[in-house]
């Protein structure tokens, strides 16, 4: 449990920064304040992520691991030209 829990924060702490969303919440807590700002924002993500999680349990009994990794790096491949 640990080793995902340190795994999965580091490469989400590294990857969330200096994206959009980082830079519209800052955008953001110029505007309305910092605690709203930092409330509604960690929700979102944590609902999102709980989405993420959700779908990856789906797809994970239903498909092989190897189909999952190659869908996921097309996926995130694609979107980085976008």
């Amino acid at each position: 449990m640990w080793s995902a829990f340190f795994l999965s924060f580091g490469v989400i702490f590294v990857a969330e920064l200096g994206d959009k969303t980082m830079l519209a919440t800052i955008t953001l807590a110029t505007k309305e304040g910092a605690f709203g700002t930092w409330l509604g924002s960690t929700v979102g993500m944590v609902a999102a992520d709980a989405l993420a999680i959700l779908v990856g349990r789906h797809l994970g009994s239903r498909l092989p691991e190897k189909t999952i990794r190659y869908g996921a790096s097309t996926l995130l491949s694609s979107s980085e030209f976008c």
